[in-house]
């Protein structure tokens, strides 16, 4: 968790996100028109550490037993490749910094 919370309080905007994933990539798009450089971490990408990164980010809002997105059909197991990184994750933004970019 340590190592999220550092991660996210590098930037104003963080996303942590999967490089298959329809909701990661509109949120991405959606930051990116709108003029704002978010950090964005590829979860996938990042084999060992991305494992690591989704189970700590799963964790502090796992309340509703289920990670990711929610009920919008973006899990691990989607016909899209759509995964899930819990969370504040996949396709979530982080607060954090002081807010400059």
């Amino acid at each position: 968790m340590e190592r999220v919370t550092r991660l996210a309080s590098q930037r104003a905007v963080v996303i942590f996100s999967k490089s298959t994933c329809c909701m990661s990539h509109t949120i991405k798009t959606l930051f990116y028109d709108l003029g704002v450089n978010p950090t964005v971490h590829e979860l996938d990408e990042e084999p060992r550490a991305g494992k690591e990164i989704e189970k700590a980010l799963i964790r502090p809002t796992h309340g509703s037993g289920r990670g990711g997105h929610g009920g919008d059909g973006c899990g691990d197991a989607s016909a899209d490749g759509c995964g899930s990184a819990g969370g504040g994750g996949s396709g979530g933004a982080s607060g954090g910094g002081d807010g400059s970019q």
